[in-house]
């Protein structure tokens, strides 16, 4: 057993030098607990916005790549999609790392959509979709990740949307 299931409240407790219940005060399950760790690692990468959407759109995706890259990122994925897995810890799961993810993304292409460098009924959402879901087809596909997934990634998506990578 390894990942989240492996994962003791008591031996996190014991490592930071604290107790199980200090950690229990500030996070009400192991469920709130690991979201919550994992949602501070993903936004502690997330790269600033500039003036350049499309520039943005490579740094996001190249910060999801990473983030989903790390030791057991794809597999707490695999772990989501679980029948069996508790249903507080999907919802906590979806609301810390998979919603803000996706609202970054959104951003990055309505703001490509107000300032017309797509077109104006681009199916943003769609788009979305595909981004991420292209490393995870990927990565079931083969184990190798694509050369240069970011910024090939943003290239189809932004020309799907009507406009022209930079």
């Amino acid at each position: 057993m390894s990942g989240y299931e492996a994962m003791s409240v008591s031996a996190i407790a014991q490592r930071a030098g604290t107790t199980r219940q200090a950690l229990y005060r500030r996070w009400a399950s192991k469920a709130d607990l690991a979201t919550a760790a994992i949602a501070d690692m993903a936004q502690a990468s997330y790269p600033a916005f500039t003036d350049d959407a499309y520039g943005d759109l490579v740094r996001e995706l190249e910060s999801f790549r990473r983030g989903i890259s790390r030791p057991d990122g794809m597999s707490m994925v695999g772990t989501m999609l679980l029948s069996s897995t508790d249903a507080d810890l999907v919802a906590l799961y979806r609301e810390r790392v998979v919603a803000p993810r996706r609202a970054r993304l959104c951003s990055i292409l309505e703001r490509a959509r107000a300032e017309g460098q797509i077109d104006g009924d681009a199916d943003v959402e769609g788009v979305v979709n595909m981004l991420t879901g292209s490393w995870y087809a990927r990565a079931l596909a083969e184990s190798r990740p694509l050369p240069r997934w970011a910024r090939r990634t943003a290239a189809l998506a932004w020309r799907s949307l009507g406009g022209v990578p930079a």
